[in-house]
């Protein structure tokens, strides 16, 4: 993992702490509880994904990287449910330089605009709210970790697609454990459906089996997760 950009590390966190606040927040149902919790859990977050060994942000930058063959100097990519700005983070190390975010939490944006990594940052409500970005403006979309039950509504799937360019690539991840394999399959469903529709094609879906530490009695040792990248149809500048 990247160096925290959230100040100082604080050498009394532990796995445990980590287990504690991620567990807690499976509580916390509504949408603007979430926001609340995410904001008090901003100062801690990159210390405490590191300590959760939290591949995610890494593996879908790499993804992207891989199959992206347009100029990065000049690609736009819109990080969704952006955090901190580890994604981007990642990112620009491979080359990429034009980046727009969009989070619910207002203390993770602030965060986020000290890496200065970001040319716009935006506080959004993903799912209840509608991406406040253009259609059809960005090379490349990315969302990871928030598409997982309890957190964002499989209703912005469409948004992403919507807010590529033709041509252009929307990469997701979600996590393959116990509790999310529901979610999971029916994001699969929905990726399927506008593959259908020939909205967009699929690219990879890579199946990853050590994601990120379990903090379920349910799990033991590393949990699951996917990547999921899509190219959008050169047929369709706008979509739904």
């Amino acid at each position: 993992m990247s160096q925290t950009t959230t100040g100082m590390a604080n050498p009394s966190r532990t796995f445990s702490n980590v287990k504690n606040v991620i567990l807690s927040a499976h509580k916390n149902t509504g949408a603007h509880d979430k926001v609340s919790f995410y904001d008090t859990w901003a100062e801690n977050y990159e210390q405490d994904v590191e300590l959760l060994d939290y591949r995610a942000p890494f593996l879908a930058a790499e993804c992207v990287n891989s199959f992206f063959s347009g100029d990065r100097e000049k690609a736009t990519v819109l990080d969704v449910a952006c955090g901190t700005g580890l994604v981007s983070s990642h990112l620009k190390k491979m080359g990429f330089h034009h980046f727009a975010g969009v989070d619910g939490s207002m203390r993770m944006l602030e965060l986020a605009k000290k890496t200065g990594l970001y040319q716009q940052l935006t506080q959004c409500l993903l799912g209840h709210d509608p991406i406040p970005v253009e259609v059809a403006s960005f090379d490349i979309v990315i969302i990871v970790g928030a598409l997982s039950i309890g957190q964002v509504p499989l209703t912005v799937i469409s948004e992403l697609c919507e807010a590529t360019k033709p041509g252009g690539y929307v990469c997701m991840t979600t996590r393959g454990n116990a509790d999310n394999r529901e979610y999971k399959a029916e994001l699969e469903q929905i990726n399927k459906a506008l593959e259908e529709e020939e909205k967009w094609s699929r690219v990879t879906v890579v199946e990853v089996e050590e994601w990120e530490k379990s903090v379920s009695e349910q799990d033991s040792g590393y949990i699951p997760g996917a990547i999921y990248l899509y190219q959008k149809s050169l047929k369709h500048s706008q979509l739904l």
